[in-house]
């Protein structure tokens, strides 16, 4: 099968790095056809830190992918996360030539493109810029402006930045890794297109990902992205507390988090022990499950007051701002027992676990419709997403070219206008290549 028909999402997370072939099915959902994982050993709290490392995994997942599917990977979608993410709220405005005519794609594009001109803070790179509501001549909360009239269209965003030197080195290994890089796309947002319905996003949601070295925030309100955050915590800091608590070494303390690790303390007994071997020749140790759990609960309570702190910081006690379809927790971390009683009784919000199978074709895996692969399932669904577009687009300007060729000459002018108006994210993505290209 050629490259065109389908699209891989490849997730370097902390402690995995995942990469997912799929496409789209003929009932729009997303159906896998490969999946490959190996364990992460360049990444630290979201961030590459040694890039040899980084590409030996990538290139583990990526093989591993490709024998599942019997299909050689092109290019792939990123997601970009870890402690140098931030988000900010800006606004901005457009004083359009002719309010005569009607406002359309290239009026809201230069708005955007107004935006990425913003000035960061030296080292940092704008990623995403999210448009929330629109203002036509001061007609306030306009979800859609595109074909109405005005000559003064303004925006609120919401913007992500992150620092360019994570940005190329993610670029770095990708393209040391023998791939090309498609796009790269914030992990929160990827993670909540794969687990929260167009319903919840509406009512009010907050997507918490628990990775194994951040944790991700996403917030959505009517329907639109309102906060983004990377807390850099993960079920990481639980492993090493385990580790320091109980002076066991990490493998044992994952495995005991994974098995016996509980959210909640109140509910072991005292006289529950699990007995670990000691290290070659020493005696074996035992642990009760209580000093276990009171151990994770503390560091796991850390960490969600963390969030909800941001979740406050966004306006959820406000009342226009009240998140009503409350938290959905998903990634590794959302798999420890009793997490989601622990969530609603520090936050006194609904709570559920987000399971990525909303947009899966109904005979995928049920391995890939765990908390674990939210994010690569997201990415993966990003990559199609823009391959339609990108096919839409290339059709669209074929059809123009055909009828300039059969003299339409005023068609032409509209054509290498719109050929202009490159997207950003091309641009941008031309920039990243140029720049991995001049670094070798």
């Amino acid at each position: 099968m050629e490259q065109e028909n389908y699209s891989v999402g490849l997730d370097i997370g902390t402690t995995k790095i995942v990469a997912i072939i799929g496409k789209e099915n003929e009932y729009g959902k997303i159906e896998v056809l490969g999946i490959g994982r190996s364990k992460s050993l360049g990444v630290h709290r979201g961030v590459v830190n040694n890039i040899t490392q980084t590409i030996k995994s990538i290139q583990q997942a990526v093989e591993q992918a490709e024998a599942d599917a019997g299909l050689k990977i092109g290019s792939v979608v990123v997601g970009i996360a870890g402690q140098h993410i931030r988000s900010l709220q800006h606004s901005d405005y457009i004083t359009r030539a002719n309010s005569e005519e009607v406002i359309n794609e290239d009026d809201l594009d230069k708005l955007c493109n107004q935006v990425y001109k913003l000035v960061m803070l030296p080292g940092e790179e704008i990623i995403h810029v999210l448009p929330q509501e629109y203002k036509v001549d001061g007609q306030a909360e306009i979800k859609q402006p595109i074909g109405m009239y005005g000559g003064r269209l303004e925006a609120n965003f919401h913007v992500v930045v992150g620092q360019v030197s994570s940005i190329k080195n993610i670029g770095r290994c990708i393209k040391s890794a023998g791939l090309d890089l498609y796009n790269i796309t914030l992990e929160p947002l990827a993670s909540s297109e794969a687990v929260l319905s167009q319903e919840e996003k509406e009512a009010g949601v907050a997507l918490i990902d628990i990775g194994g070295g951040t944790t991700d925030l996403a917030i959505f309100k009517d329907g639109i992205i309102r906060h983004t955050a990377v807390i850099p915590f993960g079920g990481n800091v639980i492993t090493e507390d385990i580790k320091e608590g109980c002076s066991i070494i990490e493998k044992q303390a994952e495995l005991l988090k994974m098995k016996f690790g509980s959210a909640w303390p109140g509910e072991n007994k005292d006289n529950e022990i699990v007995s670990i071997p000691g290290l070659r020749g020493r005696e074996p140790k035992e642990i009760t499950l209580k000093n276990l759990s009171k151990i994770i609960h503390a560091r796991v309570v850390e960490i969600v007051e963390q969030v909800y702190v941001e979740i406050k910081n966004y306006g959820h006690e406000e009342q226009k701002k009240k998140l009503i379809a409350g938290i959905v927790l998903t990634g590794g971390g959302s798999q420890l027992k009793h997490l989601k009683q622990l969530v609603e009784y520090i936050t006194g919000m609904d709570t559920r676990i987000g399971y990525p199978n909303e947009h899966l074709a109904g005979d995928s895996d049920a391995e890939i419709a765990s908390p674990l692969y939210a994010t690569a399932v997201g990415l993966l669904m990003n990559a199609v997403e823009n391959k339609d577009k990108r096919r839409l687009k290339t059709l669209e300007e074929e059809k123009e070219r055909e009828m300039v060729l059969e003299g339409h000459e005023e068609v032409g002018a509209s054509a290498s206008a719109r050929k202009e108006r490159k997207s950003v994210f091309d641009r941008w993505s031309e920039k990243l290549k140029d720049f991995l290209d001049n670094a070798e």
